[in-house]
């Protein structure tokens, strides 16, 4: 086994206890599979492609790039990725500055025009489920994010049901950190591409980021506490 096979071996093991503990995928599924061009949707698209092989259940996979108009993740780079590896695809492209200015655009604002033409394109093309590269550090990050600027105990949701049940949004690397992924991306030569996204650097993930790699420093098991500590709220001592 390669060093790359092995990679996806243990990134597959997880997505594939993932599918099973949230019940993800189901025989005959469609699924759209958001695709912005960075490390964590080709992975996702990988190896939701490459299990298709072994797994008993049959399900179609499109990926989908919703096309911002910004300088990163050119549509041009991944349709030759697509094609390369036979993998249906459809790029949707979008105005996302609606007449404002680049830089008075919000991450919130970027977020729900990408995720409404994501919906929109999956619903059109017959899919009943969307798939989302959003891993494990993602979700420790929620966790935090809403505790912290929101004063609320939340994470992300590995299933979530949509538009009365139309659409099921789901999460298969819910139980993969970002530095596993990494890794595979490098090995694997994903297309190599910047975000010109003005809030990159300072929104606030980027903030709990930078905050929970310093907490690692004197607890390596931070990001692990933190994603179990939504599983083990003890009732008797809330407020």
């Amino acid at each position: 086994m390669s060093v790359l096979e092995g990679q996806e071996f243990y990134i597959s093991k997880r997505v594939g206890r993932a599918i099973i503990d949230y019940n993800l995928i189901s025989d005959g599924d469609k699924i759209a599979v958001a695709v912005s061009g960075g490390k964590d949707s080709l992975t996702l698209l990988r190896v939701l492609a490459d299990r298709r092989q072994f797994v008993p259940i049959k399900y179609e996979l499109l990926a989908v790039h919703i096309d911002l108009g910004y300088p990163c993740h050119h549509p041009k780079i991944l349709t030759e990725y697509f094609k390369k590896h036979k993998i249906n695809y459809h790029i949707e492209k979008i105005d996302i500055l609606q007449g404002k200015s680049r830089k008075d655009i919000s991450c919130f604002w970027c977020s729900w025009n990408r995720r409404k033409a994501l919906f929109e394109a999956a619903n059109r093309f017959g899919c009943n489920k969307v798939a989302l590269g959003h891993h494990k550090d993602d979700t420790i990050e929620t966790v935090l994010l809403n505790l912290f600027f929101h004063g609320e105990i939340s994470a992300m949701s590995p299933r979530q049901e949509l538009f009365k049940g139309k659409i099921t949004l789901i999460r298969p690397l819910v139980y993969v950190e970002e530095d596993m992924i990494a890794r595979f991306g490098k090995s694997a030569g994903f297309p190599q591409q910047r975000c010109a996204c003005p809030n990159s650097v300072t929104s606030k993930r980027t903030k709990i980021s930078n905050i929970i790699k310093d907490l690692k420093k004197v607890c390596p098991e931070v990001k692990t506490n933190i994603f179990r500590s939504v599983r083990r709220i003890k009732k008797d001592y809330l407020v």
